[in-house]
């Protein structure tokens, strides 16, 4: 299936913009996390409790988060979850030794002593301690370095270096703006989360790849066009196949945000985010990277040259 034929879009033409907008985005994210003092990160990298409760007569969250504040209970979170009267109580570990089990039981009865008259179920209660969550944020920064550094070592060997280096600044514009939005929204940071960015890493490299393909292929046959016309002709063939996987990742992700209830909201969110800002990094900046650093080279060359 092919939703274009022949398209002479110039992909290329607009590097200087592309570079332009994302570099403002880019930095636009870095400020929003400075000013939010980085990614919020979940009780899985900090350490602390989560307890689903069902409340009825249903209070407002600003009446919960005061009645715990209280009671001494000081970063606690609350937010609704699922139906009306469903909440979420996020709150560190008030210290090493104390269980999570003591932890959620001595809230829930400061939360029914603060909040008298309501009925207070509880419906879930996760904990990580201290110990765990550490070694689980660096594990999980771990992981997103060994991947980018093996994704330079494949492209480096099937490709060559220059191309590992602009797949590479895609995948980190990809990851940096999706952060920026989750700090922009105030969402957690997750291990959840962290596997949407490596999936999101993934499905970027893998649309980038594809066009990589496609330039490596139109270098051998299109040899007397200019470096710039090879690229561009290369992400135009490529066009109809990125727009039909876009369009159908997007479906599943999108369906999965509407529909897959608030356990994966942000999850399905940071997909849906990913395929659109990796769809348009794979045409707009990987690309477009090595026209610059092919043109940059040149005019080092001829630079050179002109000295002797």
């Amino acid at each position: 299936m092919e939703f274009f034929r022949n398209p002479s879009i110039n992909f290329v033409g607009a590097m200087k913009a592309a570079f332009t907008v994302s570099a403002i985005l880019v930095v636009v994210s870095a400020v929003l996390m400075l000013i939010h003092g980085g990614p919020r990160l979940s009780i899985d990298f900090t350490g602390g409790s989560v307890l689903q409760v069902r409340i009825s007569p249903q209070p407002g969250v600003g009446d919960i988060r005061s009645a715990l504040e209280q009671k001494g209970y000081s970063g606690v979170q609350v937010t609704e979850f699922g139906s009306e009267n469903e909440f979420l109580i996020t709150f560190p570990n008030a210290s090493e030794t104390e269980t999570s089990l003591d932890a959620a039981q001595a809230l829930l009865t400061d939360l029914r002593a603060g909040l008298e008259g309501r009925d207070i179920e509880l419906r879930r209660e996760e904990s990580v301690g201290p110990k765990i969550g550490g070694e689980l944020r660096t594990a999980a920064v771990n992981s997103v370095v060994a991947a980018l550094a093996l994704i330079v070592l494949y492209i480096t060997v099937r490709f060559v270096f220059r191309y590992g280096i602009a797949a590479i600044i895609a995948l980190i514009h990809d990851v940096t703006l999706t952060l920026g939005v989750f700090s922009l929204m105030n969402f957690e940071v997750s291990l959840q989360i962290i596997a949407a960015f490596l999936t999101i890493i993934g499905y970027s490299l893998n649309d980038t790849i594809v066009v990589f393909d496609r330039i490596r292929e139109n270098m051998k046959l299109r040899r007397k066009e200019s470096y710039r016309d090879v690229i561009n002709r290369s992400i135009n063939e490529c066009l109809s196949r990125t727009v039909l996987t876009s369009l159908t990742t997007l479906f599943v992700a999108a369906t999965l945000y509407v529909m897959g209830g608030p356990v994966i909201h942000d999850f399905a969110f940071a997909l849906v985010f990913g395929v659109v800002v990796g769809t348009y990094s794979s045409m707009f900046i990987a690309s477009p990277v090595l026209v610059w650093w092919y043109e940059h080279r040149i005019s080092d060359k001829k630079r050179t040259a002109s000295d002797m």
